[in-house]
């Protein structure tokens, strides 16, 4: 079945801050305002830059170089690594101000928002959303500070709002409705659209598809049969013709970290303990979220391009760092170590309600790890994070920094 482009007034808003990382420092540091910056998860040669100022970016400093290529591209450019709770605080005054306007906010990452104006007071008084974005910008401005800009994009659905709001950076304010759809489609490449990455350009181009004109254009059929090869194919239709079909919450799976061994190793007393305090950070954010996980994920990347991987389901829930602990540090025990270590994380799946909970023989008791847990956790909430730890992780401040998860924030 065919679907017809959705022709309603456009009442999402889709809004980005611009070069997150890199403005934020930009604005906390006037010294660096209009030169090239550079944040790299590390400074050393090989950290990986993953975000730099329009100035950095417009030297070819962009995502994925490391530290020794930005230099080679301006051997000014100034790099910086991320300060993750400056980050955090960006991200809570910029939905502070969004909430001024509806209560119907929801974050996509640490830099982006999408607000649903159906119903809002701002339409009941009959404001053009153009006018509210623009308002937005100066509020924004005012609360983040006045270097800080944000692109906005306003569309009939989520896809074409996002889409409006990459057309013209920095600090652009774009509308696509049903009217203009076709004529923005028009002057961009499938890999332009959101979600739609290389692989699927290949997949369309295999079925005579090569611009968005033709992807809108194209039968259900073709896209769901011969494309996608599921339900993915209409899907695809209908955000193309303006329908939304991207608002469903499928809800938390897992919790887990990971991180880039600075110095590679093969010890494995090194390695168990940066898997303890792994653990902690996961078991941190688990119980967090009021969360109990009945299966824990752990895996190694090593230098000689190998990897290792094992997931294994608990009889018992693991809620308390040390559960968590000793099923990866098992799996940890059972593998041979081919390579110096590289990469490693750990994940915490099957995720059940922390409550309503079973209460055991031994809860509330000197001997209950959960109640432990929950003590450990009070007081790092309060004096600072790894402020009590385990002994494993002592004198490990400065290893496993905190960093920002790119596309979700569930746990700011």
């Amino acid at each position: 079945m065919e679907i017809p482009i959705n022709y309603n007034a456009p009442m999402i808003m889709h809004i980005d801050l611009n070069s997150c990382f890199a403005i934020i420092e930009q604005q906390a540091n006037p010294l660096i305002r209009n030169k090239p910056v550079a944040v790299a998860a590390y400074d050393t040669p090989r950290g990986a830059v993953i975000a730099s100022s329009y100035e950095a970016k417009a030297l070819g400093i962009k995502l994925g170089v490391n530290v020794r290529e930005a230099r080679l591209l301006c051997r000014d450019v100034i790099v910086l690594t991320p300060d993750p709770e400056k980050y955090f605080d960006a991200h809570r005054r910029f939905k502070k101000v969004l909430l001024n306007y509806t209560d119907q906010v929801t974050p996509k990452s640490v830099d982006e928002f999408v607000i649903d104006f159906r119903g809002s007071r701002a339409v009941q008084r009959g404001l053009d959303l153009r006018d509210v974005g623009m308002q937005i910008k100066q509020d924004i401005k005012e609360s983040l500070g006045e270097y800080v800009t944000v692109n906005i994009g306003i569309g009939p659905n989520r896809f074409l709002a996002k889409l409006a709001a990459g057309l013209n950076k920095p600090d652009g304010l774009d509308v696509i409705t049903g009217d203009n759809l076709r004529d923005v489609y028009s002057k961009l490449e499938l890999t332009d659209l959101p979600g739609i990455n290389v692989r699927y350009q290949a997949r369309l181009n295999m079925e005579r598809i090569f611009t968005p004109l033709q992807f809108l254009d194209a039968p259900v059929l073709i896209l769901r049969k011969r494309v996608f090869k599921s339900i993915v194919g209409f899907y695809w239709h209908l955000r193309l013709h303006g329908h939304e079909v991207d608002t469903v919450d499928f809800g938390r799976k897992s919790f887990g970290q990971q991180y880039a061994l600075g110095d590679k190793t093969s010890d494995r007393e090194q390695l168990s303990r940066l898997l303890m305090k792994l653990c902690e950070k996961t078991g941190r954010r688990l119980r967090a979220g009021d969360y109990i996980a009945y299966g824990v994920h752990m895996w190694l990347n090593f230098e000689n391009h190998t990897y290792w991987s094992k997931g294994k389901k608990t009889r018992n829930g693991v809620f308390a760092t040390q559960d968590i602990y000793l099923a990866a540090q098992r799996m940890l025990n059972d593998i041979i170590i081919p390579a110096r270590v590289t990469n490693m994380g750990v994940t915490v799946f099957n995720l059940q309600p922390g409550k309503p909970e079973q209460l055991g023989l031994f809860d509330d008791t000197r001997i209950d790890a959960r109640s432990l847990a929950k003590a450990a956790d009070m007081v790092n909430d309060r004096y600072g994070e790894f402020t009590v730890v385990p002994a494993i992780m002592a004198n490990m401040h400065d290893t496993i920094l905190k960093r920002v998860a790119f596309g979700s924030i569930r746990d700011l």
